[in-house]
Order: structure tokens, then C-alpha cells, then sequence
């Protein structure tokens, strides 16, 4: 049960156990979300930015995970978020939601439904829930908690939206943190943000600007690393806030 009196300076979980409020380490709100985990009978947790129409991988989008790797890079490699009911509901609506693998993938209309079914089984996440977040900054994500345990509970998706929303809040301010004067950038690498804010892909970025594709994801890989971000979403993210594109 959360203890959701108060100031957050500790939050209380089941069986007697407490996380910590004020965190400023990344460390920190990994072990936070592995006892949220723990505490709720899953088996894993998931932080990611919402995707962006024009993204084709879940890997891009993702912040902070102890899902396996093999999980992540099997569902690209498949390209089964493109189609996903689980994404497209994500994309349009801010209210948690449970999902059951089984069931949510017999929707999808890509012939990929027994793939999928198959893929989360394999890696005990068939069921669980998504709750959608944000950040001061206005950056939109999720964090989602999954394993094989019963349906989750009303007054469950609750809580976990609370501690969801601080969670995703801290691991915000301590990426912030290390970024508080973002620049730096070139102008290729801005022109290029500029136009993966405009929804372009890297074949058409390319053309509009005369480059091979291969330099276009040069830009942006190395504006990435200037952001410090995770992915694409997130430096295009990072680059409006901080007034290098609009």
C-alpha cells in the first residue's frame, strides 16, 4: 500500500519496504522501479518517451529497462511495434491502462499476433499495466510494469500511477540535471533536428538536405550525444526546450 500522505521524502510499498524520495542518481530510481517491481508481484519495468509517428523501434524510445535485451532487440527486429495496440493507444490517450499480451495482440491486423503472444511469453511479461507520464518539461512517456501475475487491481493502478509519475519525474530531473546549458550544436546537426521535428525520416531529411543517408544519422547520432539523450524523441525534445529549434 502507498502511504501517499505527506511530503514524498520515503514512500512506503508492501511488506514493509520504503523507497526514498528526493532521488538525484540514476542508480537510484533503477532500484526504486526494481522495488516498485518486486512490491507488485511483477517482473519487470519499462521507462520510455512515447513514440513519434514516425518511429520503428521500441529501442529508440526507451529510457530505463531491466526487460531482457533479447526481448527488445527480437521485437525490433520483427518490427512489431508498428501495428501495436498497445503503442496506439499510448499515442492518443493519458489514462493508465492494463494490458493482457493474449488478448491485446489478437487486434492487431499485421498477421504478427501468435509472434508476439510467443515473444512476451517467452520472457514471463504477458500481462500488466501502462501508465502514461510527463515531466515538467512537457516530455510525454510511460512506464510499465509487466510480469504473468493476476489482473492488476483498481485501487493497484493507483498507486502505481502515483509512484509512476514520481519515478519518471526524478529520472527527468537527474538526466536534467546534467544538461542544464544543452548547445554546442552544429549547424548540420541542427538543420537535421529541425527537420526530425518536422516528422521527416532520415530518407527524406536526406534529400531535402543533399546527404547521404548515413551522414544524416551521423548529425543526429552525435546531437544525441551532445543532449545526452536516449533517443531520437528525446533530442528533438531537448533541443525545443532549449530554444535551438522550433
Amino acid at each position: 500500500m502507498v502511504d501517499f500522505s505527506g511530503h514524498p521524502s520515503s514512500i512506503a510499498l508492501a511488506h514493509d519496504k520504503r523507497i526514498v524520495g528526493n532521488m538525484t542518481k540514476e542508480a537510484d530510481i533503477r532500484k526504486a522501479l526494481e522495488q516498485v517491481t518486486n512490491a507488485y508481484g511483477f517482473h519487470g519495468f519499462l521507462v520510455m518517451v512515447v513514440p513519434a509517428k514516425t518511429s520503428r523501434t521500441l529501442s529508440e524510445c526507451v529510457v530505463m529497462t531491466n526487460w531482457p535485451k533479447d526481448f527488445l532487440r527480437s521485437y525490433d527486429d520483427a518490427s512489431m511495434m508498428t501495428g501495436s495496440p498497445v503503442i496506439e493507444r499510448l499515442q492518443r490517450s493519458t489514462i493508465p491502462f492494463t494490458y493482457d499480451s493474449s488478448l491485446d495482440s489478437r487486434r492487431r491486423s499485421d498477421g504478427k499476433s501468435n509472434a508476439v503472444i510467443s515473444l512476451f511469453e517467452r520472457v514471463n511479461l504477458r500481462r500488466g499495466v501502462y501508465v502514461p507520464v510527463h515531466d515538467v518539461h512537457g516530455t510525454c512517456g510511460a512506464v510499465a510494469f509487466g510480469g504473468d501475475r493476476d489482473g492488476v487491481t483498481a485501487a493497484e493502478v493507483k498507486e502505481l500511477t502515483f509512484l509512476a509519475g514520481y519515478l519518471f519525474s526524478c529520472l527527468s530531473e537527474a538526466k536534467q540535471l546534467r544538461t542544464r546549458v544543452p548547445g554546442g550544436l552544429s549547424r548540420r546537426e541542427i538543420e537535421c533536428l529541425h527537420w526530425a521535428a518536422a516528422g521527416k525520416t532520415t530518407t527524406e531529411m536526406a534529400k531535402i538536405l543533399a546527404l547521404s543517408e548515413y551522414t544524416v544519422n551521423h548529425y543526429l547520432s552525435r546531437a544525441t550525444r551532445k543532449l545526452d539523450s536516449v533517443n531520437r524523441v528525446q533530442t528533438v525534445a531537448k533541443a525545443i526546450r532549449a530554444g535551438l529549434i522550433n
